[in-house]
């Protein structure tokens, strides 16, 4: 079983994710060394996929504490839908956030002041953001 398992630095070599980055991972319960001895954690070749799953899951968006509790429980698939329903509505909202904020930069950069800070309809908006609203309410996409 020894030949077979990989070291942490070649875990981390194989997956490209710091070998500090994999003990958090461990320290969470994401990922789990199949042995640990005074040569090091030892991991099963099957753990580079565990790590290129928690990968993927972060790169849409997922926290490790929500992607601990994906792995934790393949068969409910009823909590995996609510988590993801949940996650759709979080990249939702971000979308809309980032549409504003781009319509409000191009909106700046057509602005014909020299200095935005001189511009009314700047003013507006910060006196809008002042009153408590959103940039998405104050200068939608």
């Amino acid at each position: 079983m020894g030949d077979d398992l990989l070291t942490i630095g070649q875990l981390a070599v194989r997956t490209g994710v710091t070998t500090s980055a994999l003990r958090y991972y461990e320290e969470l319960g994401l990922v789990r060394p199949a042995t640990r001895d005074s040569a090091g954690r030892r991991y099963k070749p099957s753990a580079a996929e565990r790590v290129g799953i928690i990968l993927l899951l972060q790169q849409v968006g997922f926290t490790l504490r929500e992607i601990g509790r994906l792995l934790g429980m393949r068969t409910s698939t009823q909590v995996w839908r609510e988590l993801a329903r949940r996650k759709l509505a979080d990249l939702d909202r971000q979308i809309t956030k980032a549409q504003a904020a781009r319509h409000a930069i191009d909106h700046a950069l057509e602005c014909p002041r020299e200095n935005i800070l001189d511009c009314p309809n700047f003013a507006a908006v910060v006196g809008a953001v002042l009153e408590g609203k959103t940039l998405a309410e104050v200068h939608p996409g």
